[in-house]
């Protein structure tokens, strides 16, 4: 008798595995009567594998070398991921010259924290963490995981693609019941981007995990000393990393060399400036490594094909293997993309943690809050960023937006911006983007405009960190530029990025480059780069400190924000004038960069496959009514009853999990993750036993409350599960094509 995972129509089977690197024999049993490349387990295709190497620590320690790393926590556990550790990364022996594995074991480390609030009254190390198994409860000491881990790189034949993955497998994989998670990192990280979600659940559950970059990571290129990322994350010069280097602008040196005349001491990086625009392929990359994990298992457990000396037998294919898609963010919107592209059957289920998914229409279908219609819906991240970009310094501004703890969470005022956001306003009202005569009315003109952009009520008082901390200038600077395949050297709209000293573009210090690829979450938050305004008046600035040359004051580079907006309306923000061939932006650069929004839009056809999406209700990074809420509609409206989509709306939980541990965010918010590991047993209890996945639903959280940094600890209580029979006003239901949330 055959599992619901071996029953799949062995046509759509035979189609699945040549992703795999061969063809499926028909029949029950899949074998063949004699010898044939069918039977022998082979590499996908553009795939390089660099073989696997043994991380089987069972203690922690400094894990300086792979004999005391471990798959989870480099060799670190529970505690080494914690923020009781040091505040820093571990120290690595030599700062200047970091080993590979000591890259790998501070990536892990950085990641993990990137995605979790790892503080004990958080949540960290009671209700989750590696300590923590799949019930919930603290019974796995310090949480280490032993195994073994492949690492392979995906190219197109161009050698500029350089995709990198790492399947983990647990010693404790279970060959005759064996699944694999597939988890593409999230937000711009590199192949450790999906440790603390999907690895963190994959490999307690004994599961092979299929991480991958999907071309994004940190791939730091130096534009002053040609120097590269290595796939292991130690750099060389970009002739000496040869086919191993993960990123190198497509420049000859001649060029470098008339850039770096002008504009010295700038770096690209990999998602912004390759000009390939990756998340188009976000979906096949996922695919590939989910066809890559299988080509690893059979490395490890199966026996030599029949006929052969040393080539393996493909023991493990789809046709026999559970396959999860599971990651947050754009690693969400990649499994989503996966699940989409996946014409041959690979993935079993997805799970998808507050994804940035881009319908690629409105037409059709609506989306209601409280019965109510939302007026805009579904817009495409480069569009909405865009308007925060330009309207949100001034929005957190508005009454409304005003934060109780004006001296902890108004980081504004923490970061001595509160000035030139008010410029903001004031450059806004003079171009009659804004009404009103004083800071409070343009402020509250500014946030109506982004309450009417889609952003929800709940989101108001979060716009003024997310632009503080400038995630609205990075994601516009980074994606323009992703889109429109546009050269470093081509400065777009006046950016570029930088290491900075006193506001201005320095030179990178080489130990901070020598540990990006750890350090660094592939974007120019400034760790290790920042977003350059280069058409500052008196001068290159950081983008913060910049001085457009329309209004002659500091307004956070509003003229850069003009061009970026522009790019996505191809028309002038302030004249409304189409954008011609020798505007600022033109109109190709605008025609380029609107046409690779269109590459990445999804088309909400998910094949039938069990989904479960979640989101936080206050996620003001990625508004929940254009992504989650948007998606959910449109697939109905693409599968009708075929659908399997399940939708779950959080109350008090925000986009990233890592803030809450902030003070001000830990009274306000509770964690996304306990949602994402839920979702996880849902989803493997429902491939396995065929229990009913959760229905769409609001579920209703409690917040910690208390002193903003003071806030008492995190219990079960504040974050309930979800319900099998949710009460009908919680239920998310569908009024004609529009999805309806309740209040």
């Amino acid at each position: 008798m055959h599992s619901p995972i071996e029953t799949r129509a062995l046509t759509t089977l035979a189609t699945a595995l040549a992703l795999a690197g061969a063809t499926f024999l028909t029949g029950c049993g899949g074998s063949s009567s004699s010898p044939s490349a069918q039977d022998v387990n082979a590499l996908p295709s553009g795939v390089t594998d660099f073989g696997a190497k043994a991380y089987r620590a069972t203690a922690t320690g400094a894990a300086s070398t792979a004999a005391g790393q471990d798959l989870l926590t480099g060799g670190l556990g529970k505690s080494g991921i914690a923020s009781t550790a040091a505040a820093a990364l571990t120290a690595f022996a030599d700062p200047a010259n970091p080993t590979a594995d000591e890259l790998r074991r501070n990536a892990i480390q950085s990641n993990y924290r990137g995605l979790v609030d790892n503080t004990a009254n958080g949540g960290y190390g009671v209700l989750y963490g590696p300590n923590v198994d799949l019930t919930g409860k603290s019974t796995l000491g310090e949480g280490l995981v032993p195994g073994l881990e492949y690492v392979g790189v995906l190219d197109d034949g161009s050698g500029r693609k350089r995709v990198t993955m790492a399947v983990q497998i647990p010693d404790s994989f279970d060959v005759n019941a064996p699944c694999v998670v597939v988890g593409p990192s999230s937000g711009s990280r590199g192949v450790y981007g999906a440790i603390g979600s999907a690895s963190d659940w994959g490999l307690k559950r004994g599961c092979a995990v299929a991480l991958t970059d999907a071309g994004k990571g940190m791939g730091l290129y130096d534009l002053g000393d040609d120097t590269v990322h290595r796939i292991d994350g130690t750099r060389a010069t970009r002739t000496v990393a040869g086919t191993l280097s993960h990123f190198a602008a497509n420049i000859t040196d001649a060029v470098r060399t008339a850039y770096n005349a002008v504009h010295p001491n700038r770096v690209a990086l990999k998602q912004a400036h390759s000009q390939m625009n990756p998340e188009k392929d976000w979906g096949n990359d996922t695919l590939t490594a989910t066809a890559y994990a299988l080509y690893a298992l059979n490395q490890q457990y199966a026996p030599v094909a029949t006929g052969s000396t040393s080539a393996k037998s493909r023991r493990f294919t789809a046709a026999n293997t559970m396959v999860i898609a599971a990651s947050v963010s754009n690693g969400g919107a990649a499994v989503l993309r996966a699940a989409e592209q996946d014409t041959t059957g690979l993935i079993d289920g997805v799970v998808a943690g507050e994804p940035s998914a881009q319908p690629n229409t409105t037409a059709g279908y609506g989306v209601q809050f409280g019965g109510v219609p939302v007026a805009s819906y579904g817009k495409s991240l480069m569009d909405y960023f865009t308007i925060a970009n330009l309207y949100q310094p001034c929005a957190a501004l508005a009454p409304a937006a005003a934060l109780a703890e004006v001296s902890i969470y108004n980081y504004l005022a923490l970061t001595a911006q509160t000035a030139t956001a008010t410029n903001r306003c004031t450059q806004l009202a003079a171009k009659g983007l804004i009404t009103g005569s004083t800071t409070a009315e343009q402020a509250t003109d500014a946030l109506s405009k982004m309450r009417a952009a889609g952003w929800t009520a709940e989101a108001d008082t979060m716009h003024n960190a997310h632009y503080a901390l400038g995630n609205a200038v990075i994601i516009s600077m980074m994606y323009t530029n992703a889109y429109g395949r546009i050269s470093v050297v081509d400065n777009l709209c006046g950016m570029s990025a930088a290491a900075v000293a006193a506001g201005a573009p320095a030179a990178m210090a080489a130990n901070v480059k020598a540990a990006s690829f750890a350090t660094g979450n592939g974007t120019v938050n400034g760790t290790p780069a920042t977003v350059i305004y280069n058409d500052s008046v008196g001068g290159a600035k950081a983008w913060n400190l910049g001085v457009s040359p329309s209004s002659g004051v500091a307004d956070f580079s509003l003229d850069a924000a003009l061009c970026q907006r522009a790019l996505v309306t191809g028309t002038n923000v302030v004249t409304g004038a189409a954008l011609t061939t020798t505007s600022t932006p033109t109109k190709a650069q605008s025609d380029a960069v609107r046409a690779g929004v269109a590459e990445v839009q999804l088309n909400g056809n998910l094949r039938g496959k069990p989904t479960l999406m979640l989101a936080g209700r206050s996620d003001a990074l990625l508004p929940i009514n254009h992504s989650e809420r948007a998606y959910t509609a449109y697939n109905k409206l693409v599968e009708g009853a075929a659908s399997k989509l399940s939708y779950i709306e959080v109350t008090n939980a925000q986009h990233f999990d890592s803030f809450n541990a902030f003070s001000g965010f830990d009274t306000r918010f509770v964690p996304l993750h306990t949602y994402f590991v839920q979702a996880l047993n849902s989803m493997y209890a429902h491939l396995k036993n065929g229990t009913a996945l959760p229905a769409s639903q609001v579920v209703r959280t409690t917040v910690r409350g208390g002193t903003p940094g003071a806030a008492p600890a995190l219990t079960a209580a504040h974050v309930p599960g979800f319900s099998a029979t949710p009460a009908v006003a919680d239920v998310i239901g569908f009024s004609g094509t529009s999805v309806n949330v309740p209040n």
